[in-house]
């Protein structure tokens, strides 16, 4: 069995340690960098939601489409109902979906972040 160290990132070479990234007027201890801060976690938040919420409604569409499709019950693929591949094996490229349009969309906000506070 091989230990693993967990450390924090590495700073940026061109930021001294101790010191921020950011122009001290949009440090997150000022009015300006805490509306910011407010603004890019309300955005994250929104996404989440949407993205939820998007996935919620694919899945209950796909329910009512199983419980009311017509012949979906009866249906088999190799011996096993359509409906259980369906929601066995069919919902997990709906999922890795989801996840990759949030994780992309999550560095978008995020890129939108900082370069609203870098100085330019």
């Amino acid at each position: 069995m091989t230990r693993v160290r967990v450390t924090a990132p590495r700073q940026s070479a061109t930021t001294a340690p101790g010191k921020s990234a950011y122009p001290r007027e949009i440090t997150e201890d000022s009015d300006a960098g805490r509306i910011f801060v407010r603004s890019l976690i309300r955005s994250q938040l929104r996404l989440a939601l949407v993205v939820a919420c998007g996935f919620l409604i694919i899945l209950a569409v796909l329910a009512l489409f199983l419980v009311y499709g017509p012949g979906v019950a009866e249906t088999r693929i190799a011996g096993i109902p359509l409906d259980w591949l369906v929601l066995g094996a069919g919902i997990y490229p709906v999922i890795g979906l989801s996840a990759w349009l949030y994780n992309r969309a999550a560095a978008r906000n995020e890129a939108r972040y900082r370069d609203l506070v870098e100085d330019k």
